[in-house]
């Protein structure tokens, strides 16, 4: 996971990327795939893509809904 430090500033962060998904929930949920479609050529790759989605999680700022399959925020 690339976090801010000493030689990767705050904008090549994968921080700095958690608005954009945040931002496009606050519109409406999606399942997985369709969310990354949407955001893709925001990201760098499918990887950075799952370990945003990882922090969020962590972080307890979205869940995934078992039976609809898509995410939402908290």
């Amino acid at each position: 996971m690339k976090f801010p430090n000493k030689v990767i500033n705050y904008n090549e962060s994968i921080i700095s990327k958690f608005p954009i998904i945040l931002s496009q929930l606050q519109i409406k949920d999606y399942s997985i795939s369709s969310l990354y479609e949407k955001i893709k050529n925001k990201v760098e790759n499918i990887n950075e893509f799952l370990e945003i989605l990882d922090c969020l999680f962590a972080l307890n700022k979205i869940k995934l809904d078992g039976n609809t399959r898509r995410l939402y925020l908290c």
